[in-house]
This record gives structure tokens, sequence and C-alpha cells, in this order.
């Protein structure tokens, strides 16, 4: 089967994928976080197909045992797979999900051309979630996770994590 970029997600599974969060920004649905690419049921048990954030995520297992859990709660039987082709990408962060992890103090992914201007510290674009400010720079190409990166605001001069651009 291949895997397009929409995932294919059945309307009566959501509810409950909505209550599995991301273990390490624990705002996040897997849903806001687009990592479900295919949720259905066949025969009463639910097949899910989970793309990890990069390769080797540590949080992926943790997120197939509380899919598992999640769907035991309604006495289903839950299949987890992981797919890595194609490659999880930043655009499949929901816009709600953005907004969340701002408001859990993660800056949001850049572009791509932006992303690399900053990791290399040649721009000044990423904003601060405490206070608003681009008046940023990097501490560290690497934050609380592979995939953020440490800033540090020179005006409210809290440090945060900048959630790096993934293509």
């Amino acid at each position: 089967m291949t895997l397009t970029e929409e995932p294919n997600i059945q309307e009566n599974l959501i509810s409950v994928l909505k209550t599995v969060s991301d273990p390490e920004i624990p705002v996040l649905s897997v849903l806001d976080l687009g990592v479900i690419r295919e949720a259905v049921e066949v025969n009463g048990n639910v097949q899910i197909k989970l793309t990890p954030t990069y390769s080797g995520c540590p949080a992926m297992d943790v997120i197939a045992d509380d899919l598992k859990a999640a769907f035991s709660k309604i006495g289903k039987k839950t299949e987890v797979e992981l797919v890595l082709s194609p490659a999880w990408s930043t655009d499949w962060i929901s816009e709600e999900g953005l907004q969340k992890m701002e408001e859990y103090g993660i800056a949001r992914p850049l572009s791509e051309s932006h992303d690399k201007d900053v990791l290399l510290g040649d721009k000044k674009l990423v904003k601060c979630p405490q206070c608003g400010s681009t008046s940023t720079h990097l501490v560290s190409q690497f934050g609380s996770t592979a995939c953020k990166a440490l800033f540090k605001c020179d005006d409210c001069h809290e440090p945060f994590d900048y959630f790096k651009c993934l293509k």
C-alpha cells in the first residue's frame, strides 16, 4: 500500500485519536502533530500507520502503547505499524497544533530557507513565544529534543525551544 501525504483516518476513530498526546509536547495530540497517516477499522480491529517525526524518535513506542491503551478502553484491539515513507514533515502539523505549540512556549517552525538562515545564525527570524520579539539568538542547534533548537530572547531574556523545519 502506498501512503499519500493526506492521511486516511476514519471519522469514527478521530475522537479517540484526539485523546492521545505526544509525550514530548503533551499539549499536542497525535492528530495535531500529523504523525497518524492512516487509521481504519477492519473487522472490529483498529489498524494505525504511524510516521515518526524523525527516524529513531524515542516517542514512537510510547505513542504506539498509548494508542493501544486508548482504543482498548472502548474495547478495540489495535495494531500500530511504523511507516517511514513518506518522511514526516513539519508541514503536517495542523494550524491548531502550531498555535498550541506556541502557547506551550515552543516557537513554530519557519519555512525551509528561513530555518537554515536562523540555524546558521545569519538572521533573526524566530519569534519568542513569551513576548513575541524576533530579537532572538541561537544558543544551541539542539534543544530539549533533537527536533528542536535552543534559542534565547534578547528582549525578555527567556530561553525557549524552536521546532526545526523538517522536510
